[in-house]
């Protein structure tokens, strides 16, 4: 770090520190050398439980820190809603806080010292005994500490007076916490700076204790006034927090499965809810709280449904959809979406009626509706106005809008930014805000720390006067002659010069509104660089932004929009960048825009190869099922032939596979061939079940593995369904198309989409359930069919009767089925995969093997495997593939050295067995065991 501060600082470069990216006034948006702390600087270095506190480096996840103070009972008072992938570094440096600022404050409320680099390479550390220990850390700390001394002379008398009273601020720079106080502490003021001053290297932080227990009332309004009205009385009664959630995001929520099942919370269709918190020691004292609580809003004539919420699951609920709030309003799709620019406005809560009162007359006056939610309890409400920014008239209409916020909000004390901060967004109104003088203050803290403007230029501080005439002379020039634009449209992601390449899709992109549409459906918000859940795998193992949804997304972005050279999003750079997504298709579910990234690098691949060729490695993986048909014949000969050095040599040069790696053995006898001759054996047209069960006729989809690898699986399929009481027989088949469509072989999967449609839509037609075991397999049918074959009304009946077999067995048990099974003695772990969990989930897998008679059942908290099909086989993608399976998967399935490891995707059996030497049972198998 000190290295690249002073070699920039020597050629003049500025430096950028980042976090997670997840800030949302583009401060971390700049040319500049970037510096993410998140990859390589990101330890928990000292927890003092005693004395509650953690010492910890910058690049330090939030959750990750709460997950270190777990077991001490503590956590960090702040929770911004991003603290799944929000750094410490970014959450000091922006002064994040979140739900629970009324208990808590402020991360500056919090932080005790930062070590820092400043802009000559040499280090300091800030604290509260500063003003005592600056001589000693060297000349450059003590001529700050003079500095600062003299600018609060100076302007003390200013800072007093003119800076907003509302304690709910993340605007200009935290003068205010250096005065009248015995020891004041300038870590305060390096909290909320937003890396203008210096270079954190280390944090350390207040930590509070954990609360015993929490219970939920959500109360309903049928007006957002009154919800607003409401909340000082609420205040009263002293909750953890108070949170609005309004019509437009619980509507957004329910489009997303996802979110959509976790609103269990909500009564009818209110115009908004607030959530309200409180800390209970005990269930009794949080019916008693509940009871309070609509005591007093009965006294204060709100009369509408509260709904009590105990049960912790159900309160997680709340808390996913309430943090999941910008993004799922991002989530809109269309070029009109939630603005901004005034989502951050705070004022103190008796005004907050008054102001959404006079917001929604503002919006009123232009036709515009808007989401409101967030922060009821500290006046901070994110109220996002629904705006084209791609249109000159709708920037002017947003710069209108927030000239007049500050009319509004002054009067009150109210501010700009309650968590947000300044950045690129409100930097330029921090004067109007704070007056002359203080902003002569502002800059005269930027340039005592920060002489040379070398870190992160242009936030907090304006730029220069010559960089503000430039930037002028370019707005002048940019968009429609006749608007006026205060807002620089070149620093919007989409401004009205926007526009994207033509091309012709092979993939249907309608719903998104084009291809360039489902990119866009990408807010930044930075979900997928959780290192929880399953999005993103390849973030998780790599840690590098390029790898994340976001990144991939950033990029095609800039490549469609023509910022990058010709054909770049065809490009060796773009193709890097998409060549380790897995197509777990986890962002399609988990991101709350549901970016389907998959998808997305189908149809890239598919166009670069209709540029450049095809591959003869993609041919070869994407139709794996012709090569393993042509070799099970050979079977014996073909196995012996891929175990020789030889013949691994030749697959390797061929395919690239992996040195490590053993492709998957060939069956001597297919499933098919197998079932076949059994039929030959009884001398039958078909098997009749045991106990023949009515409508008990099932077809079984033998999918490539199934059918030419583990015909094992088939096998058991077949003695589980027979032994319930159905009987079994053989659907028409080919390959359902998915390893073609992770190969980017676009039409030949629609080939074989068309065929696999037009074989079974007869069975489905009349009612019969077809069964398959292979989770990618299944998803084929339920998701991408429809993008290859739009407009097929068969392809829906198709897939209505197209079941995962875990899935339809779990249907059949909850409807009264009773499988004759006997006790297996042992734990099963079960490891979902990747599709079965973006399209059914894992409930039906799980609910299946919960019908054996007095076994633990247990989900691993795992993401992806790793495997990812083809994926993991090749060597330029084995150590991703191995930091995947080593991050949780391996390490749980290590620590039950006597379960029973339970996983129906062939990639993820092969990737268990491969990095713990156990075997991985198909649930079938599992059944079929226990007979």
């Amino acid at each position: 770090i000190i290295a690249t501060i002073t070699t920039c600082a020597s050629h003049g470069v500025p430096v950028l520190p980042r976090g997670g990216g997840t800030s949302l006034a583009g401060q971390t948006v700049g040319r500049a050398v970037v510096l993410d702390t998140s990859r390589h600087l990101n330890q928990v270095l000292e927890i003092n439980a005693a004395e509650q506190w953690i010492r910890c480096q910058p690049g330090l996840v939030l959750d990750r820190l709460n997950a270190a103070a777990r077991p001490f009972g503590l956590m960090l008072g702040p929770d911004p809603a991003s603290g799944s992938r929000a750094t410490i570094g970014g959450t000091v440096g922006n002064n994040g806080t979140g739900a629970h600022s009324i208990l808590y404050g402020m991360i500056a409320d919090n932080v005790l010292a930062v070590r820092t680099v400043l802009n000559d390479g040499s280090q300091a550390t800030f604290d509260d005994r500063f003003s005592e220990t600056a001589a000693t850390q060297g000349a450059r700390t003590a001529s700050i500490a003079a500095g600062l001394a003299d600018i609060l002379a100076l302007y003390g008398d200013d800072i007093r007076r003119d800076f907003p009273s509302h304690w709910r601020r993340a605007s200009g720079y935290n003068l205010d916490r250096l005065l009248d106080t015995s020891a004041p502490n300038p870590a305060q003021l390096i909290a909320g700076s937003e890396g203008t001053l210096a270079f954190m290297t280390e944090v350390t932080l207040r930590l509070v204790p954990r609360p015993p227990g929490t219970v939920l009332g959500i109360v309903h309004f049928d007006d957002l006034v009154a919800s607003a009205e409401a909340t000082p009385a609420i205040l009263e009664l002293q909750p953890s927090a108070v949170e609005l959630m309004d019509r437009m995001l619980l509507n957004l929520c329910r489009r997303q499965p996802e979110f959509a099942r976790r609103l269990t919370f909500v009564d009818g269709d209110p115009a908004g809810v607030l959530a309200v918190e409180f800390y209970v020691e005990s269930e009794a004292e949080g019916r008693a709280r509940l009871a309070q609580l609509r005591t007093q809003l009965a006294r204060h004539g709100v009369h509408g449904t509260v709904v009590d919420v105990m049960d912790p699951v159900d309160q997680a609920n709340v808390w996913t959809v309430r943090k999941a709030g910008l993004s799922l309003l991002l989530s809109k799709r269309g070029d009109i979406k939630p603005a901004g620019f005034m989502e951050d406005v705070a004022v103190p809560p008796q005004h907050l009626a008054d102001y959404v009162r006079g917001v929604q007359g503002m919006f009123a006056e232009y036709g515009v509706e808007a989401a409101f939610y967030a922060h009821a309890s500290a006046g901070c409400l994110h109220i996002r106005p629904l705006l084209n920014l791609k249109t000159a008239h709708d920037i002017a209409v947003m710069d209108e809008m927030q000239d007049r916020l500050l009319a509004m909000i002054q009067p009150v004390g109210g501010v700009l930014s309650g968590e947000h901060g300044d950045g690129i967004k409100l930097t330029h109104l921090n004067q109007a805000l704070f007056g002359p003088r203080v902003s002569e203050a502002f800059a005269e803290v930027k340039w005592l720390f920060d002489p040379g403007n070398l870190f992160n230029p242009g936030k907090k501080v304006p730029e220069k006067e010559r960089e503000t005439r430039e930037r002028q002379e370019k707005r002048e020039s940019s968009g429609e002659d006749t608007a006026k634009h205060v807002t620089d449209p070149t620093i919007l992601r989409y401004g009205p010069g926007y526009q994207t390449i033509t091309f012709t899709p092979v993939m249907d992109w309608s719903a998104d509104g084009g291809f360039a549409g489902a990119v866009e459906m990408c807010n930044g918000s930075g979900d997928c660089r959780r290192l929880t859940g399953v999005m993103c795998p390849s973030f998780q193992a790599t840690r590098e932004e390029e790898h994340s949804t976001r990144g991939r997304a950033n990029l095609l972005r800039t490549a469609l929009s023509g910022q990058l050279e010709q054909d770049a999003w065809t490009s060796d750079a773009v193709h890097d960048a998409l060549d380790l997504c897995l197509g777990c298709k986890a962002c399609k579910v988990e991101c709350p825009s549901s970016v389907d990234m998959a998808k997305i690098k189908t149809e890239v691949l598919a166009q670069r190869y209709a540029r450049l060729g095809t591959p003869l490695a993609a041919r070869l993986f994407g139709h794996i099922h012709t090569l393993n048909r042509l070799a099970t014949p050979l079977a014996p000969l073909a196995n012996l032939a891929l175990a020789t050095p030889p013949g691994r040599w030749i697959v390797q040069q061929v395919t690239g596979l992996a040195p490590q790696r053993t492709l998957p053995p060939f069956a001597a006898q297919p499933f098919t061939a197998w079932f076949a001759k059994r039929l030959r054996a009884s001398g039958a047209s078909h098997i009749a079940p045991r106990s023949p069960l009515p409508s008990s006729l099932v077809f079984l989809f033998p999918d490539t593995f199934t059918n030419l690898n583990y015909p094992k699986i088939g096998i058991a399929a077949v003695r589980v369904l027979e032994a319930a009481g159905y009987e079994v027989q053989i659907a028409p088949h080919t390959c359902c198309g998915r390893p073609m469509l992770s190969q980017g072989l676009v039409e030949d999967a629609r080939r074989q989409a068309r065929r696999n449609v037009a074989q079974l839509y007869p069975l489905a037609a009349q009612g019969y359930p077809i069964l398959i075991c292979e989770p990618s397999c299944a998803s084929a049918f339920h998701e991408e069919y429809r993008d290859l074959l739009p407009g097929d009304a068969r392809v829906d009946v198709v897939a209505q009767h197209v079941h995962l077999i875990d899935d339809w067995l779990a249907e059949q048990i909850a409807a009264g089925l009773q499988l004759p099974l006997r006790p297996l003695g042992r734990r099963v772990l079960f490891h979902g995969h990747c599709h079965q969990k973006a399209s059914s989930g894992v409930s039906g897998s799980l609910a299946t093997l919960r019908a054996l008679p007095g076994e633990a059942v247990e989900l691993i908290d795992a993401g992806c495997c790793g495997m990812a099909g083809a994926f993991g086989y090749t060597a330029d993608h084995y150590a991703v593939s191995e930091a995947i399976a080593r991050d949780r998967l391996v390490p749980a399935i290590e620590a039950a050295p006597d379960a029973l490891i339970c996983a129906d995707g062939a990639s993820c059996r092969q990737q268990i067995e491969h990095f713990t030497g156990r075997p991985a049972l198909h649930a079938v198998e599992v059944l079929a065991a226990a007979l």
